[in-house]
């Protein structure tokens, strides 16, 4: 696997850690509809969490959470649309952006709530 990948699953592993330690039950990881993905769901109480993580090595470019484009938002909620219709859900939909910065052991976490809000709901 490429470095870029072993860091990219280390920071979703690391962000999936930093939920649960904070009361969030996982309810997928990686999920896919066609060309869509979304990176973790998430509930807590009567909330959904779609969350966008986003890894880097160093902030030498700026932080993470930058690179999350308008297009990459647009995609997150239609899939995020699918996701509740597949499944029927009716809980609030909450759209957060967990940053991860560093090296193995050494993560600095910025978790972002309501990062983006959808026009849909």
């Amino acid at each position: 696997m490429a470095k870029h990948n072993t860091l990219g699953k280390e920071g979703e592993d690391v962000a999936c850690q930093f939920l649960q330690d904070r009361g969030y039950e996982i309810l997928e990881r990686n999920w896919t509809w066609r060309k869509l993905e979304l990176d973790i769901i998430a509930r807590k109480g009567n909330n959904l969490i779609i969350a966008e993580i986003r890894t880097r090595s160093t902030n030498m470019y700026g932080e993470p959470e930058y690179t999350v484009s308008d297009k990459k938002i647009r995609r997150i909620i239609n899939a995020a649309d699918v996701y509740i219709k597949k499944n029927m859900i009716d809980l609030d939909i909450r759209f957060d952006i967990i940053s991860v910065t560093g090296h193995s052991g050494n993560f600095r976490i910025n978790h972002i709530e309501d990062a983006f809000i959808s026009p849909v709901w």
